[in-house]
């Protein structure tokens, strides 16, 4: 059996690593040749302002009072420049937004497991192709171009990683840091001649990146004042650069100033997915190059932002964030990134309409360059009779439209050549998606065989091995046939020399060859198979059809719950339905009761507003007070039990009812802290970390009798989940240990219902690692539903309270009583144990199942089935495009889920170790400041260990002092 899973464990990090190179590649391609306009440029050098985290209506919109709080930038609205909307792409995270707006495409989504700070991949951008580049700000940004860029032509300046504290008291210092470091450079310039030539010199750069407005949107909310007083101050500081630049160079009209920002923000201080309030964010320009403001009598747009903001009369440009990109590269005449997919807004240029034409037939030979790049390489390693091209655009075709723009061009046609480049532009994009998906469907199909074989494989061995299904079982020993093991080597063969001659990568040849020995597998079980469909055929046919369908519905449900939260609120009513559907109802009225109780409770949860966009104190010290309460009751009923009860478990007791207490006091102090602006104090913190370092050592003290044991485990996490909690999800892992302990119950009255054994008292039955396998039973028709239920709690303790279900939910006031001071390791890492608590919960209440009904590891080969299935519904929706939100919680998540189901469902004694080398500060990107699907990849290396840790924490026995006594059930 260790063998089987360690074997499937392989094959299913096949399958999760499949997603990669199936969907998730780089598209970038290179030895593309540089393209640029072959005109003199408006400007000599170009000034970026980018504020990180910036709404475009907290800036466009005017206050109470109708006054704007940025009189500057609508000053240059009106009189000065042009202005608009940059639509971003989701995932609204600052790496993304920044590489958008420099480089010009959007963030490669195989960027996921290579880092944050430096260049996932190489890649072309906007200071690579300068003359010289100077930035200032966040160390978090400035270092992943400076890195990237050939040469040593782009300098960085940024502030020490300690002053991104969300506690502190002015994070507008952050953006004053800046403006005063910019201005210290250019009076050091005057007395460095050096230093003075460069900067004198044309194609050069310079860029602000601002993150006060960010930092105070995550620490107050978009609509605080402090968040609102920061576009102020950075409104002020825009004023006195560009003062500034226009007296350094002497007022000499070759300066552009382009202010955006990278990403908006939620109402609740967050950002990551899709809503208009993250990826709407502001652009204006103005300066050499840019167009005048253009007064109109009537514009038509989707949204009536104009008449809110009180700007219907001033020409609004919206763009694509990616488009901001050839805009600056061509205002300043360096060569078009490389990379770029980015079409430039010739609306914005203030120039000729030669210059616009040329500016615009660049571009599109830029973004040829690309799919032509990408169609040899493809062609290059592809036999020439399955080579299919990609028709739209030919090679004729693409010659006669560049032939085309070129006469128009000639015969001074611009408008014309601006409109078949746009045509060009978008024929060569479709065209690179096209080859960059070539392989998909080979590819996919491979997979998709080799789960289906994996699966069928699974169900044969429950039915071979593990269960009294298949009851004739023919006694002849037939003698093996050499034609099956030879057809399948033989396919092998051919398979291996299909991609040899393709010159495939080696994992192709893993996807490729991996069904073979599956399906051989499989077929070896022929005999299986007729005696599974012998035994079916005896079964009546209406039963076989109403579990067939209860079976289906409930992996629907399961599906449809990671899309839709409310699903889950229909999978536990149908469960607290369900004892009174059986015989349990007369058998056990009270437990039945309970059990229909607290499934509609935890049904709740997943109908209430995800978590961080409503804080409240309150319930987080109501939880609290339940915890006591609740913790009170427990202790003075064991308390009763003199026989079992010693004054080291009461001590034992006391100390975890102490933690909730200090719990409480920590986060109600931390919260009173922040609001004064004084920051976190040192003895909360030292608190909160002391109470998460010995949650997972005091329970091992306590009595490893199953109800002790875990309500020891529950006090010890709901400690830590106290201090990572800002609202109602605070009441969740204690409802869902509820829950699970009635399940335990329910359990055993189940089994004893079905005379399979003899039911006794939890208080009596004690946790123990070496447990004896001869009480291990074969598996029944209600194992699957056991299965099933595992699944769904995990599910439910995943989405509960929509920590993924909506990733812009995260909150980084969850972290607060541990650290303020940005840190993308300890913040993410906090943030996930706050995730993995409740599956903890779940995983040790399935340990007592186990012990309780004398269910062996046989039983996760269902568990398996089930997530394989799920499995199957979600490779078929993975997709590459749209948010990170639909790609990594829907496909990443939904893989990874099921992963994570087959490791912790996997064998007590299997243990796989981890991975030191993985790159941990990618997990803070689900939270609001980084990048976010790559909090479901790390999941992975933690969930790993749930089973291993449940067992831990269960069975294993310290005592504060002497030796341990024996426990006799």
């Amino acid at each position: 059996m260790l063998l089987f899973f360690t074997l499937g464990l392989l094959i299913h990090f096949v399958f999760f690593a499949s997603i990669f190179d199936i969907y998730f590649t780089s598209p970038l391609v290179h030895g593309m040749t540089p393209q640029f306009t072959p005109l003199p440029p408006p400007a000599r050098r170009l000034v970026l302002f980018v504020a990180d985290g910036l709404r475009a209506d907290t800036l466009y919109e005017l206050d109470e009072n109708g006054t704007s709080r940025a009189p500057f930038i609508r000053n240059i609205i009106m009189h000065e420049g042009s202005w608009g909307i940059s639509h971003t792409r989701v995932p609204t995270e600052s790496r993304p937004g920044h590489v958008a707006l420099i480089a010009g495409f959007y963030e490669d989504v195989s960027a996921v497991a290579k880092g944050w700070k430096e260049n996932p991949v190489e890649f072309d951008s906007l200071f690579n192709e300068s003359k010289y580049t100077w930035s200032w700000g966040s160390p978090d940004i400035l270092p992943m171009f400076a890195k990237g860029a050939s040469g040593d032509h782009v300098y960085t300046y940024s502030y020490d990683a300690k002053r991104e504290d969300f506690g502190a008291q002015d994070a507008t210092k952050l953006d004053t840091w800046v403006f005063d470091n910019v201005k210290d450079f250019f009076h050091h310039a005057r007395n460095n001649q050096s230093l003075f030539s460069k900067i004198n010199e044309e194609k050069i750069v310079f860029f602000l990146h601002l993150l006060g407005i960010d930092t105070n949107g995550h620490a107050h909310r978009p609509s605080s004042r402090d968040y609102k007083d920061n576009i102020k101050k950075v409104d002020d500081g825009v004023k006195e650069i560009v003062s500034m630049f226009n007296h350094f160079y002497g007022n000499d009209g070759k300066t552009t100033f382009i202010f955006t920002s990278d990403h908006g923000m939620t109402d609740w201080g967050s950002h990551g997915a899709g809503h208009p309030s993250e990826t709407l964010t502001p652009l204006v320009t103005w300066g050499a190059g840019i167009n005048y403001p253009q007064r109109v009598s009537a514009q038509q747009f989707d949204d009536s932002f104009l008449k809110e903001w009180r700007l219907e009369n001033w020409k609004r440009l919206d763009v694509n964030q990616a488009d901001i990109a050839p805009l600056m590269t061509s205002l300043i005449g360096v060569p078009f990134p490389l990379n770029s997919v980015g079409i430039l807004p010739v609306d914005y240029l203030n120039n000729t309409d030669l210059f616009k034409a040329e500016s615009m037939f660049t571009n599109a030979v830029q973004i040829l360059e690309q799919f032509k790049v990408k169609m040899t390489q493809k062609k290059e390693v592809t036999l020439p009779f399955l080579f299919t091209p990609f028709k739209l655009l030919s090679d004729s075709k693409q010659f006669n439209i560049l032939r085309k723009a070129r006469s128009y061009i000639k015969h001074r046609k611009f408008d014309e050549v601006v409109s078949l480049c746009k045509e060009l532009i978008h024929l060569a994009l479709k065209g690179l998606s096209y080859y960059h998906t070539y392989d998909r469907f080979f590819l996919g199909i491979n997979v998709v065989i080799g789960f289906v074989g994996w699966i069928s494989y699974a169900s044969l061995l429950i039915m071979k091995s593990h269960s009294n299904l298949i009851k004739a079982v023919s006694k002849e020993v037939k003698k093996p046939s050499h034609l099956l093991p030879c057809s399948f080597v033989a396919i092998g063969i051919l398979v291996a020399f299909f991609l040899l001659i393709q010159a495939c990568p080696w994992t192709y040849y893993v996807y490729g060859l991996l069904p073979v020995p599956i399906w051989y597998a499989v077929l070896r079980e022929c005999q299986v198979i007729q005696d599974l469909v012998t035994s079916l055929l005896t079964y009546p046919l209406s039963h076989f059809v109403g579990y067939l369908l209860v079976f289906t519905l409930g992996i629907e449900v399961l599906v449809l719950s990671f899309f839709y939260r409310y699903m889950l609120t229909a999978g536990l009513t149908a469960f607290a339905v369900w004892p009174f559907l059986t015989r349990l109802w007369t058998r056990a009225k009270v437990t039945s009761l309970s059990w229909a109780f607290f499934s509609v409770l935890l049904a709740v949860f997943p109908l209430m507003p995800v978590v961080g966009r409503k804080p409240d104190i309150s319930l987080v010290m109501g939880a609290g007070l339940l915890v006591l309460l609740l913790s009170l009751c427990v202790v003075t009923s064991l308390m009763k039990r003199k026989d079992s009860f010693r004054k080291e478990e009461l001590l034992v007791h006391l100390l975890q009812v102490l933690s909730t207490v200090l719990s409480m006091y920590v986060v109600y102090s931390t919260q009173s802290s922040l609001l004064r602006k004084q920051g976190l104090p040192l003895m909360n913190q030292i608190i909160s970390w002391a109470t998460l370092a010995s949650s997972l050592v005091v329970p091992l003290l306590s009595s490893p009798a199953v109800f002790q044991r875990l309500f020891s485990i529950l006090l010890s996490l709901m400690s830590t989940y106290l201090l990572l909690s800002t609202g109602y999800e605070a009441v969740f892992p204690l409802v869902l240990s509820c829950l699970m302990f009635v399940w335990i119950n329910i359990e055993q009255e189940t089994l004893q219902q079905s005379g399979v054994c003899c039911k006794q008292k939890l208080t009596s039955i004690q946790f123990s690692y070496n447990t004896d396998i001869t009480q291990f039973r074969q598996l029944y028709l209600d194992d699957i539903r056991r299965a099933f239920f595992l699944v769904f709690f995990l599910v439910t303790a995943f989405f509960g309270t929509g920590n993924i279900a909506s990733i812009n939910s995260f909150d980084l006031a969850s972290v607060y009583c541990f650290l303020t001071v940005f840190s993308p390791f300890m913040m993410g890492a906090l943030m996930m144990w706050k995730i993995l608590i409740p599956f903890v919960l779940v995983m040790c209440a399935f340990e007592a199942v186990q012990l309780t009904t004398q269910l062996s590891s046989k039983s996760f080969l269902i568990v398996l089935v089930i997530s394989d299935i799920m499995a199957l519904h979600f490779f078929f929706l993975v997709k590459d495009y749209g948010s990170w939100l639909d790609i990594g919680t829907r496909q990443l998540l939904a893989c990874t889920a099921w992963l994570f189901i087959y490791i912790s469902a996997s064998p007590n004694r299997l243990w796989i170790p981890s991975d030191p080398g993985l790159d941990l500060n990618l997990l803070h990107a689900i939270h609001a400041c980084i990048s976010h699907y790559v909090i479901v990849m790390s999941m992975t290396i933690f969930l790993v260990f749930l089973n291993g840790l449940a067992q831990l924490l269960t069975t294993k026995k310290l005592r504060l002092c002497g030796k341990p006594k024996s426990h006799f059930m």
